[in-house]
């Protein structure tokens, strides 16, 4: 009790503190007020944001690669290497900017709503997020939050940059980051081609112990939207499993038929996973099994950038890519 108390004591101070600078700000950019619509309505942020905080997944390389330093965002918590909480993009960006690692928040037990407060930010960027309702109206008390546009999850990096952009007054810079990220994947691609007119799905966990069902991402997921960027296209499968909005579908094993167009695997695992798919008597069935068209992704930096974001993008586009390729030549 004493803690809830504490907390909502730490929010009321920092909206007052957020709505005093919000009344005094005289905003000469001419880009403020803006208003971003989301899934949970609209925030309206009236003057330019000085302090910018983040939660959830990869938001604040937005604003680091438009060159601002946020005051506070989420710790890495998976494909951190060295434990630190900072993905290695992340810490070259830091580096190039001259800037030390601000605060980090701990999300692994939820959104440390504590921790950002104390922070006192102008606005909270969270484009790409599951956060529930409780958590933008929690949020919301400290400062004015760029929510997801519709579903958990399911914003494309594209979207990410525009929305949290526009929340910062950049628009622009948030475009030209666009085009050049679009230009690096083009380039990129144009090198491969053998990646034309192949299909590929991402599988999101397979138990070699109990290959029964196979659990996928549909197109609603951002892994499955780079893919496009890439080329590849999805499998029927996986097109059907889109419908629902999910960002996720299983098929049972036994329909094992409905993968025979599918010309690459992508899941996370070590080598030690394919020797058992090969063997299963229902998944050695996969012409892309047959034919070891699998990349296998493990919990290191490409394995965390096959979820793209601003800065992992460009960081590991050349290695993504040629894993994708190597695996395209083996299809018959």
């Amino acid at each position: 009790m004493l803690r809830l108390q504490s907390i909502a004591i730490s929010l009321t101070i920092a909206a007052l503190f957020a709505s005093a600078n919000m009344a005094s700000a005289d905003d000469a950019t001419g880009r403020f007020p803006v208003v971003i619509e989301h899934a949970y309505g609209s925030s309206t942020i009236e003057s330019e944001p000085e302090r910018i905080a983040t939660v959830a997944w990869a938001n604040h390389e937005v604003p680091l690669a438009l060159g601002v330093v946020p005051v506070g965002f989420a710790a890495a918590n998976f494909g951190d290497d060295n434990g630190d909480g900072v993905l290695p993009w992340v810490s070259d960006k830091l580096d190039e900017l001259g800037a030390e690692v601000p605060v980090l928040f701990d999300e692994g037990d939820g959104i440390d709503f504590e921790s950002v407060a104390a922070t006192a930010p102008d606005v909270i960027l969270a484009a790409y997020s599951g956060l529930s309702r409780a958590d933008y109206e929690t949020l919301s008390m400290i400062a004015p939050v760029i929510a997801f546009p519709d579903a958990a999850w399911g914003t494309d990096w594209r979207d990410m940059i525009r929305l949290n952009s526009a929340g910062m007054g950049m628009s622009a810079e948030g475009e030209a980051l666009i085009a050049q990220i679009e230009a690096d994947i083009a380039g990129t691609v144009q090198a491969h081609p053998e990646l034309s007119n192949k299909t590929a799905m991402f599988i999101t966990h397979l138990d070699a112990t109990d290959l029964s069902l196979v659990r996928f991402y549909t197109e609603n997921d951002t892994r499955v939207k780079f893919f496009h960027d890439l080329g590849l296209a999805s499998p029927r499968s996986v097109v059907e499993a889109s419908v629902s909005g999910k960002y996720s579908g299983e098929i049972s094993a036994e329909l094992i038929d409905v993968f025979s167009d599918v010309d690459i695997f992508v899941t996370y695992g070590g080598e030690s996973l394919l020797t058992p798919l090969q063997a299963d008597p229902l998944t050695s069935h996969m012409p892309a099994i047959v034919n070891g068209a699998v990349v296998l992704l493990g919990s290191n930096p490409v394995g965390t950038a096959a979820n793209p974001t601003p800065l992992s993008i460009p960081w590991v586009l050349d290695e993504y890519v040629g894993l994708l390729a190597e695996a395209a030549r083996k299809v018959e």
